[in-house]
């Protein structure tokens, strides 16, 4: 791990990722929200992953961290395949929590964070440049920070 950097460049494009499609439903509410199941259910009769999970939210995602990504330095395909694989890793939570009969945006707490953040830190570590413990210290801050925000949209 050379510097501080080294953490914060996946930690931003890892926000960048979950906040941008957020971002994107609460100004667009249901416009261009074409869901990416295409309102496909599973055998258990729920969807397979939610009418929350858009084609607008995954284009939004890796835009976003392409252009973060960008202007930190980084070639902007690395930084839309980061963020396309944290969308995998949402998805694959949400398909999870379909299957638990959770309802869209009930918390799951580590299954709602660990999928989008891991995925890409371990498939993209080379390139980031990131060992072990680096993503360690990445996923814990973000899982900590989504929990935090989590808590306080609650409250509010």
């Amino acid at each position: 791990m050379d510097s501080i950097r080294s953490l914060l460049l996946p930690l931003g494009l890892l926000v960048t990722s979950n906040t941008v499609p957020w971002l994107l439903g609460h100004a667009l509410g249901a416009r261009g929200a074409a869901p990416l199941d295409f309102g496909l259910r599973w055998l258990d009769g729920e969807r397979l992953f939610g009418a929350h999970k858009t084609w607008r939210g995954l284009a939004g995602a890796m835009a976003g961290t392409a252009l973060v990504g960008w202007l930190a330095g980084m070639a902007p395909g690395l930084g839309a395949t980061f963020g396309a694989l944290a969308m995998a890793g949402d998805l694959l939570s949400s398909c999870v929590k379909r299957r638990l009969h959770l309802k869209p945006g009930q918390d799951a707490p580590g299954l709602d964070q660990l999928p989008e953040c891991l995925l890409p830190l371990i498939a993209l570590a080379r390139p980031l440049t990131l060992d072990i413990e680096a993503i360690a210290i990445v996923a814990t801050a973000f899982t900590l920070g989504h929990l935090l925000v989590a808590r306080l949209r609650r409250r509010g």
